[in-house]
């Protein structure tokens, strides 16, 4: 049974040096219908994604000319282009910097197939229904005080000044803006910007309300919009 997103022929750009791996992934991405691209390095990989403006990257991080978390950084300066990165067992160094470096997701191998089909498709449909147009806000602008949030363009300011944020960064922060007052979980929150739990460190989205809160300029002691409940998850004080 094909998915179906084979009608929309999106493109996959697989940046894998194991052929034991690339020949099977290839394999089961075409068959769901997706264009496939691939290159064994991480150079090769980053000329391609700039020719083939892919919808998609699943990157490894060990790859020989230049390696993933390099790749990883170089595109997310370019690109918000969604990217799974595929780690080895045991690498939680080099997960946390590749969330650093502005990676959407990631897995560890071995990984189920399966699993990583659905991770590919529920990527690409967040790219095309971010939380805040499944909420109303498609085309919008969210403010709260100096804060604001283009939806649409994708661009945050704050007093007047732009904010640079991840792509993940920019989807939570407007999560949380685009319902002020209510109180999420870390599992609600893995739900709606990475797409499921399974294999996601609950860690992961306070790593990443760190990140936005040092970039709106909320250290330690300085009033916070995103409010820490403990126990419990987060929430937005307009």
């Amino acid at each position: 049974m094909t998915s179906d997103v084979k009608q929309e022929r999106k493109t996959v750009l697989i940046i894998e040096d194991e052929d034991n791996l690339l020949a099977p992934l290839t394999y089961n991405l075409e068959r769901e219908g997706y264009r496939v691209v691939t290159a064994t390095d991480g150079g090769e990989g980053l000329e391609l994604a700039r020719e083939e403006s892919p919808s998609l990257v699943i990157l490894d991080i060990m790859l020989p000319t230049m390696d993933g978390i390099q790749v990883c950084r170089v595109l997310r300066s370019e690109s918000g282009v969604p990217i799974l990165m595929l780690t080895a067992k045991g690498e939680e160094l080099d997960k946390v910097l590749g969330l650093e470096m502005g990676a959407d997701d990631y897995m560890t191998k071995p990984f189920s197939m399966r699993e990583l089909l659905a991770r590919v498709k529920a990527m690409l449909r967040r790219t095309e229904l971010s939380p805040a147009s499944t909420d109303g806000n498609a085309g919008g602008v969210i403010t709260s005080g100096d804060l604001s949030i283009d939806v649409e363009a994708r661009k945050v300011s704050l007093g007047g000044v732009p904010v640079k944020l991840k792509p993940k960064e920019f989807e939570l922060l407007t999560l949380f803006a685009g319902h002020p007052g209510k109180a999420f979980t870390r599992d609600d929150i893995l739900d709606k910007i990475w797409g499921g739990k399974d294999n996601i460190d609950r860690r992961t989205v306070d790593v990443h309300v760190r990140w936005i809160r040092q970039k709106l300029g909320e250290g330690d002691g300085a009033p916070r919009r995103i409010i820490t409940i403990r126990g419990h998850g987060y929430r937005f004080e307009g």
